[in-house]
């Protein structure tokens, strides 16, 4: 995880949750044939911030669980995070994820394919050890559930997403719709995973999927944001790639509502075009920003970063120190610079 911007508390948090999930991830995730176990693992040992398996663990330490009981869901929503990335960088014909090249790249499609599949599994024969751990069944049973949600509401956001590209009237509440069912709602299961693992409330589990969904809508917003202003060392992914993709993102929703017939006409030559020149693309960028685009999705971001805040606020919580880091997580994620 990036550790510009955070506490030192927040930095030796993650540290620790890395240092334990990452080594349960490792276990789990091994066998034979080698190709493709080594396939599987690549991203996950690549890097990547482990947001996913942070809130799990926060959330469990909100409601005074222990964290090592908490471990197996955290490593299978990285796992299952990890299967969404490779087969939407299959999707999406990326070239570069986390600074190195993409599992498709290394192994070709059919082994990206395979190894996608075979995460997916795993996510749930690492959730499935929450009964090595002492969690009662009725729980774990609850968690399969929450994670089987999931997995389904990220694979209908990756089909709008991917419906997006070849439309041009997708309205602003449609593509809310689409990040909170293609992003939000792995940080939803994240806590909802912690927090039935400490034995929290329904009504405290519903309070953090709420929060989780906002904080998830806002990361994503600033995820569109970086996309257009970052820089490739940065981002860890080809500069402009949204662009040439032909993503709807909420700038280019706006900045197509703003534009006159001119900027509409050449905006739209670029958008989807595979073989655009980074000229073209920078050019297009500089017309999104032109419009005010930035600043908007700034301040959308920054209200579901304020409705999640609130929804936080209002659980019963038994530990304030992972409320203080849960919320100083929550602000980072949205002025982050990759």
């Amino acid at each position: 995880m990036v550790t510009l911007g955070i506490s030192e508390a927040l930095r030796n948090y993650v540290n620790r949750v890395v240092s334990l999930v990452d080594p349960f991830i490792n276990e789990v995730v091994q066998g034979e044939p080698k190709g493709l176990y080594d396939a599987s693992i690549y991203l996950i040992k690549a890097g990547g911030k482990r947001l996913r398996p942070t809130f799990v663990c926060l959330a469990t330490e909100l409601f005074g669980g222990d964290i090592g009981r908490a471990i197996p869901a955290a490593a299978a929503i990285e796992i299952l995070h990890n299967f969404t990335l490779i087969h939407d960088d299959v999707m999406d014909r990326d070239e570069f994820r986390r600074g190195v090249p993409t599992v498709h790249k290394v192994w070709g499609e059919p082994m990206a394919i395979l190894a996608g599949d075979l995460l997916f599994a795993k996510s749930y024969e690492a959730l499935l050890k929450l009964k090595d751990r002492g969690v009662p069944p009725n729980i774990v049973t609850k968690c399969v559930n929450e994670l089987t949600w999931g997995a389904i509401t990220v694979a209908e956001g990756q089909a709008l997403d991917m419906s997006f590209e070849s439309k041009w009237d997708v309205t602003l509440d449609e593509y809310l719709t689409m990040i909170y069912k293609k992003t939000a709602a792995l940080f939803m299961v994240s806590v909802s995973l912690g927090s039935l693992v400490a034995g929290a409330s329904e009504r405290d589990v519903a309070l953090m999927k709420e929060y989780a969904k906002n904080v998830g809508i806002a990361f994503q917003i600033r995820d569109d944001i970086l996309g257009l202003v970052g820089d490739e060392e940065t981002l860890g992914k080809p500069v402009l790639s949204d662009l040439r993709e032909g993503k709807k993102t909420v700038l280019v929703i706006y900045a197509l509502s703003k534009l006159g017939d001119d900027g509409v006409k050449f905006l739209k030559s670029i958008l989807g075009r595979r073989d655009a020149s980074l000229s073209e693309l920078r050019r297009a960028a500089d017309l999104i920003a032109g419009t005010g685009a930035i600043e908007y999705s700034e301040r959308l971001a920054d209200e579901y970063r304020r409705r999640g805040l609130e929804a936080l606020s209002k659980v019963d919580m038994k530990n304030k120190d992972a409320y203080k880091l849960l919320t100083e997580l929550t602000n980072y994620l949205i002025t982050r610079v990759k």
